[in-house]
């Protein structure tokens, strides 16, 4: 069997590139890729003749999601089709917890519109309903060591990127996880003001938390100027939160590898470095 992992040398995929035996690497620059690994390029998702190329042969195919961008879908779709053109017969697909159509979380809504295409393209499937990451969170401080947003007192079940990996590895590692779908998040939910308490308690760094109105959340995001549909994930992230789309804890992480998903003050103790911005100049 050959396992085909796309996105390979991104934060995810290196990681569960680690986990699989012989995989197939499918990535945009080859020269991040491991030495000696079975590596092929495609430019991006978009590009159908370079995935089908890249995915001939394949038999399983983990398809981490695309960057972030208005026609993310559109991206999405076609490496899918992609991969059906190109022989391949199982999708394990990167999704995020509580995808729907009408989710808080607006980026949550590109998700279930992918695997809707899934479901309907002939192939067998697994999603994997990742929550927030664990390791992003201390990066959501900026540098005056405030994170603000409109997430209120709600609460989240993040859950760290190792632990996503080791998932995925073990869904592709084995056949029988065809037409399931594992909601992945941490040990427990917290909220942000827990989460900012843990930062100041485990690191060097003084860090809080400020609520925002909604209104005041766009404001303050938009100097940045993103676009919109990114303004609106960045927000709507906080929102998802603040609504207890991201609160539920599930036991995907333990039932999958056997062991328990790692907690937030864990994961704090283990990178004491993980706000070493909060306070740096200029940063």
């Amino acid at each position: 069997m050959t396992i085909a992992i796309t996105g390979a040398t991104g934060e995810v995929g290196r990681r569960v590139s680690a986990l699989v035996e012989a995989p197939r690497l499918i990535v945009r620059n080859p020269s991040r890729a491991p030495a000696g690994a079975d590596t092929r390029v495609a430019s991006d998702y978009g590009a159908f003749d370079e995935m089908r190329d890249a995915l001939t042969g394949a038999d399983t195919v983990f398809l981490i999601p695309a960057g972030e961008s208005a026609d993310r879908v559109d991206r999405h779709k076609a490496a899918v089709d992609a991969a059906v053109a190109a022989g391949v017969t199982r999708l394990i697909y990167l999704s995020f917890f509580n995808a729907a159509p009408d989710a808080t979380f607006t980026l949550a809504r590109d998700h279930w519109h992918t695997e809707e295409h899934i479901r309907a393209a002939g192939v067998r499937w697994t999603f994997l309903r990742m929550n927030l990451y664990i390791d992003f969170i201390p990066s959501m401080v900026p540098s005056d060591g405030v994170l603000r947003g409109p997430a209120g007192d709600g609460r989240v079940a993040a859950i760290l990127r190792d632990d996503v990996a080791a998932s995925a590895a073990a869904v592709l590692s084995s056949g029988d996880h065809d037409g399931r779908t594992y909601d992945l998040t941490g040990p427990e939910s917290f909220s942000f003001a827990e989460a900012a308490a843990l930062m100041t308690q485990l690191t060097d760094k003084a860090v809080r938390y400020e609520d925002e109105s909604d209104e005041d959340a766009f404001a303050s995001r938009a100097h940045f100027g993103a676009p919109d549909f990114e303004v609106r994930g960045w927000v709507s992230t906080y929102q998802a939160v603040r609504d207890g789309s991201l609160t539920p804890v599930s036991t995907g992480v333990r039932d999958l590898t056997g062991r328990e998903p790692v907690a937030l003050a864990d994961y704090l103790k283990a990178h004491p470095d993980a706000l070493s911005h909060v306070g740096a100049p200029g940063a």
